[in-house]
C-alpha cells in the first residue's frame, strides 16, 4: 500500500514526503482528524517510508516498497486493535505483582514503538513516557530513524508533563507521532514543539467510491446511507456496523413517533423494554442514542431548507413527514431531553424508564 492508495489529503500527504524527501522531517508530528481519518494509517507509512531498505522513489518523492523486511515488520503493527488485545493478553497472563508495574506497549519492529492509551483508564501514563525517554537516545539498530506513535492525547498530567523533556531535546534520529482527534487536548507547551497536520473529511462521493471497490457486499442505498454515517473518515466507513445500525435506528424512529403522535405507547414500551442492565445493554443504549441523534439532526437539516445535509436518505420520505410534524422547537427540545438521559444514564437509572420518559415528554410540544 503505497502513498498514493491512501485515502484523501493529497496536500497534506504532499508536504510530508517533501519534507522527507529533504530530510526535515519535524522531530514531532500531530496528526489531526477525526476517527477513522487515517491518522494511524499514515503515521505507519511514513514510519515505512523513513525506514524503507529499498527507498523506492515515486512521482519525484520517497516511498516504501511494502515488501523490505523493515516494510513488512512495520506494516504488522496495521491492525492496532488486534495487537492491542495481543498486548493486554499478555499482560493479563503474568503474576498480579508484576501486572501492576506492567504497561502496554505494541512493537513488531526493534526500532517503532506504539503506545496505546493504557488501560483500565484507557489514558497516556507516565511509565509508558519514561520508556520512550529510556529508549528514545539509543541509536536505531536495523532502521535509519526511531519512531514512536502514541494512537491518543488522552494523557495523564504526569506523562504530558514528562513528554515535554524530550520535546524540548529530542534526538536526531527519532520522530514521535502525536495521533489525536482534537490538537486542543494537548497541552499548549506539547503542541508549540510539535508540527501540526490535520486530515480533513473526505467528499461523500470519493467514500462512497472506495466504499463500492472494498465492500461489494453492501447495496447502492447501504454505501450511500455509510458514506454520509461516517462523516467524511473512511476508516470509519470501511467498518461500519450497518446491521447494528439500522437496528438501532428502527427502534429510535418508533421512539421519535411515539413522542410525536402520542397515544398508544405499547410499541413504545415493547422497544424500551428490552433496554436493560447490564454491559450489553449499556452499548446498545448509547447506539440506541447515536442514532436518534443522527435523525434529529437530519430533521433539523430539513426544516433549515438543507436536504442535500440529510444523512438517513434511505429513509428520506420517513424523516421528511417527522419533519412535518415537528417543529425547530421540538427538534430542540428532543435534543435537550436526550442529554437528560445520557445524565441519568451516568447516575445509574433505569434505561427503559429514561427512555419513556424521553417520549411521554415531548407529547403535545410539537
Amino acid at each position: 500500500m503505497p502513498f498514493s492508495d491512501f485515502a484523501g489529503n493529497p496536500e497534506t500527504i504532499h508536504r510530508l514526503r517533501e519534507m522527507l524527501a529533504h530530510n526535515r522531517m519535524p522531530h514531532a508530528v500531530i496528526l489531526s482528524g477525526a476517527q477513522g481519518a487515517g491518522k494511524y494509517t499514515l503515521a505507519l507509512m511514513l514510519a515505512r517510508a523513513m525506514n524503507c531498505l529499498e527507498q523506492p522513489v515515486t512521482d519525484g518523492m520517497p516511498d516504501f516498497c511494502g515488501h523490505c523486511s523493515n516494510c513488512t515488520r512495520i506494516a504488522q503493527s496495521a491492525d492496532l486493535d488486534a495487537r492491542f488485545a495481543e498486548a493486554f493478553e499478555a499482560r493479563e497472563n503474568l503474576r498480579d505483582t508484576d501486572k501492576k508495574e506492567t504497561r502496554l506497549f505494541v512493537q513488531t519492529h526493534p526500532d517503532v514503538l506504539i503506545i496505546p492509551p493504557d488501560p483500565p483508564q484507557m489514558m497516556i501514563k507516565v511509565d509508558q513516557v519514561r520508556h520512550v525517554i529510556d529508549t528514545i537516545y539509543y541509536r536505531p539498530g536495523e532502521a535509519r530513524e526511531r519512531v514512536y506513535i502514541f494512537t491518543s492525547s488522552a494523557f495523564m498530567k504526569e506523562a504530558a508533563n514528562s513528554l515535554l523533556k524530550v520535546l524540548e531535546e529530542p534526538p536526531e534520529f527519532a520522530t514521535i507521532f502525536l495521533l489525536t482527534e482534537n490538537a486542543g487536548e494537548l497541552l499548549p507547551t506539547i503542541r508549540s514543539r510539535c508540527m501540526t497536520f490535520n486530515l480533513g473529511a473526505l467528499p461523500f462521493s470519493e467514500i462512497e467510491g472506495r466504499v463500492a471497490k472494498l465492500r461489494p457486499d453492501w447495496n447502492v442505498r447501504q454505501r450511500a446511507l455509510v458514506a454520509r454515517l461516517s462523516e467524511g473518515a473512511i476508516g470509519r466507513a470501511l467498518t461500519f456496523d450497518i446491521e447494528s445500525y439500522v437496528a438501532a435506528r428502527s427502534q429510535a424512529l418508533i421512539v421519535l413517533k411515539s413522542a410525536l403522535s402520542g397515544g398508544d405507547h405499547t410499541e413504545l414500551f415493547r422497544t424500551t423494554e428490552t433496554y436493560r442492565a447490564g454491559a450489553d445493554g449499556r452499548e446498545k443504549i448509547y447506539n440506541l442514542l447515536r442514532t436518534l441523534y443522527s435523525l434529529l439532526e437530519d430533521l433539523m437539516f430539513l426544516q433549515s431548507g438543507a436536504p442535500q445535509l440529510v444523512r438517513n436518505t434511505d429513509i428520506l420520505g420517513e424523516i421528511k413527514k417527522m419533519a412535518e410534524a415537528a417543529d425547530f422547537d421540538w427538534v430542540q427540545r428532543a435534543a435537550n431531553g436526550l442529554g437528560e438521559v445520557e445524565r441519568g444514564l451516568r447516575r445509574n437509572l433505569l434505561r427503559s424508564l429514561s427512555l419513556d420518559a424521553f417520549a411521554t415528554a415531548l407529547e403535545g410540544v410539537s
